[in-house]
């Protein structure tokens, strides 16, 4: 048997992951196996449509953010495909969601450390020899994995909100959408819940051949209004290492606050797409009638089977009423949430948890209780904010962990990129209460 001992065992392939591989690839000294229970690497398939883009720059690519000079950049992909002068003619910064996830699989062909079709099902810790043990299943056939540390890039998982669960067989989540697609098309209305940019795209993309199928499109969400990201250039700035450094020092409830307040800065739509799918309806509008309703301030509250389709239960917040809906088709763009993999219950105890049961990660992004063994790849939105998710911090992030694994600093690790400051100084720091207010 096989005993090498890796320095990580790094579980799950997605562009986070990737990018350590990529970046990990020239450095003699780190040795690092990947483990992935997917054939090959696939990033969101179901959300591959033609026409869309990732919502960063293409140097937010698996390595160009730490090491411009690397291999695996995407502009040299674009150099090996021929392509890169039609990219510098296309005078666009934003990668087609399709290339990108072709520029990926490039990356991921070239690397010998990645095992796709592995299914990890256990992990426990050998004390005496200080190290990992990670079993995983290839088919019928069992492989064992020893490794000094453990990255975990496991991701998310598709959420359905609770009065879905029960029918979720019969819902396409957007994770699921092109596989489905045809399916929805065939029913008489679809219902998008949602306004993130995956509900716009699925929207825009259900738009084009609404008068083909002719079916009533209904587009839904909780939220106010459909409100676009935020783009504006000191906002952008809070995708930084000082923000990072902020945000991880607040305490755990006013990071829970801010996450939900800053929704548009990661989840909100493509301000293009909005004015394109206006102007698409619009434009119908002029040479025919298609059944499109819009609606907002409408929180999902229960679904019933009801014919070919269900009875959606509709609570509009801002007047306190409810309302039906009738659809034979759903699409939920309701997200994703992260999952704690079953597979780490034997070495629980040397996680640290926070009061909600979620992993309590260091700003190192370790969450062994020592912080040098155990490291998570966006599993951090809770304390390190909205840049977890971000592709443009993955590189980042990749720089921190590599530096913590090896005591060195192969890629330089940004201290300070930001004008605006986020914080108070210590030296900065006074004592001082408002005086009472005084009665008139």
């Amino acid at each position: 048997m096989n005993e090498h001992t890796y320095d990580f065992v790094a579980v799950g392939i997605g562009p986070f992951n990737l990018g350590l591989a990529c970046l990990t690839q020239p450095l003699p000294d780190v040795n690092g196996i990947f483990l992935e229970q997917r054939e090959r690497f696939d990033w969101h398939p179901g959300m591959l449509l033609q026409d869309t883009t990732l919502q960063v720059p293409f140097m937010a690519d698996l390595v160009t953010m730490a090491d411009p000079t690397n291999r695996f950049s995407f502009l040299n992909y674009l150099k090996e495909q021929g392509r890169l002068y039609s990219f510098y003619i296309r005078q666009d910064f934003l990668v087609l969601r399709n290339e990108y996830n072709q520029y990926c699989q490039w990356a991921a062909a070239q690397l010998g450390n990645l095992r796709f079709g592995r299914k990890v099902t256990h992990v426990h810790y050998e004390p005496e020899r200080k190290r990992y043990v990670v079993t995983a299943r290839e088919g019928e056939r069992v492989e064992v994995y020893y490794g000094k540390r453990l990255v975990l890039g496991t991701g998310t998982s598709p959420w359905l909100p609770a009065c879905c669960q029960p029918h979720a067989q019969d819902l396409v989540h957007s994770a699921q959408y092109l596989q489905r697609k045809a399916e929805l098309q065939a029913g008489k209305s679809i219902t998008v819940l949602g306004s993130g940019q995956s509900a716009a795209e699925v929207v825009y993309d259900l738009l084009q051949e609404i008068d083909t199928y002719d079916y009533q499109l209904n587009w839904i969400t909780r939220s106010p209004r459909f409100y676009p990201m935020e783009y504006g250039k000191l906002t952008l700035e809070m995708t930084s290492p000082e923000y990072v450094d902020y945000f991880h020092g607040l305490p755990m409830a006013t990071r829970d606050r801010l996450n939900r307040e800053q929704l548009s800065l990661y989840k909100g739509i493509n301000q293009d797409l909005i004015n394109a799918i206006f102007d698409t309806i619009y434009a119908k509008q002029t040479v025919g009638n298609p059944q499109v309703q819009l609606r907002t301030n409408s929180a999902l509250v229960a679904m019933e089977p009801q014919g070919e389709g269900f009875r959606l239960i509709l609570h509009q917040q801002e007047q306190d009423r409810y309302y039906k809906v009738d659809t034979e088709g759903v699409v939920l763009a309701t997200g994703y949430k992260p999952r704690v993999p079953g597979f780490l219950e034997d070495i629980q105890d040397r996680i640290g948890w926070d009061e909600q049961g979620r992993y309590a990660v260091q700003r190192n992004y370790a969450i062994d209780h020592a912080g040098v063994e155990i490291f998570v790849q966006n599993g951090e939105l809770h304390t390190h904010g909205y840049c977890a998710p971000d592709l443009g911090m993955g590189a980042y992030r990749n720089a921190v962990l590599i530096r913590e694994m090896t005591g060195r600093e192969p890629y330089k690790v940004e201290q300070r990129i930001a004008f605006q400051e986020f914080g108070v100084r210590e030296e900065e720091e006074i004592q001082w209460e408002p005086a009472p207010l005084r009665e008139a």
